[in-house]
């Protein structure tokens, strides 16, 4: 993928951001719900983060006119947020799995901009992109220290399927 202006970067930027800021608004909740407050705050400082991030670029596009974006940054699925296949992911989800898919997000969204900053022609473009991919290095630096010292908790089965037996009658 080829990115030739500022608008083009600024359209992708936005796309990893709301993803980022709403998975991690929800990873917080899940954890605080299985009472890891500790990891909730992490999730939750890093959905400040992004959405302070997302709140910038937001003002720096005023009034710009950005191109539509065929790009996915989903990290989960691309269904809505109330499908079974999302609520089942979120059921499951265990802190580390938590921390190793928006350890994966950060690096796929630091890869892109690195990529813009190497290959890229237009110096503006090249500083803008080291900038975004400086903010997702910071990010994953973050989740690998939360992440070597997070536990490897045990599935709780019988929470995941509790009143399974209900909804089959």
């Amino acid at each position: 993928m080829s990115i030739e202006s500022a608008a083009e970067l600024y359209v992708h930027a936005i796309a990893i951001e709301r993803e980022a800021a709403e998975r991690y608004r929800e990873f917080a909740e899940r954890m605080a719900d299985q009472g890891n407050e500790e990891l909730a705050r992490v999730f939750g400082k890093l959905a400040a983060f992004e959405s302070d991030h997302l709140k910038a670029l937001r003002r720096r596009t005023s009034g710009v006119a950005l191109p539509p974006l065929a790009a996915d940054y989903s990290w989960l699925d691309a269904g809505t947020p109330q499908t079974a296949a999302h609520d089942l992911i979120f059921r499951l989800l265990t802190p580390r799995q938590a921390l190793a898919i928006a350890l994966q997000a950060e690096k796929r969204a630091r890869a892109f901009f690195s990529h813009v900053q190497r290959d890229s022609g237009d110096p503006a473009l090249r500083a803008l992109a080291k900038e975004m991919a400086a903010e997702e290095t910071e990010h994953m630096q973050l989740l690998e220290r939360t992440l070597e010292r997070a536990r490897d908790p045990f599935v709780d089965w019988a929470s995941v399927f509790e009143g399974s037996d209900r909804a089959q009658h």
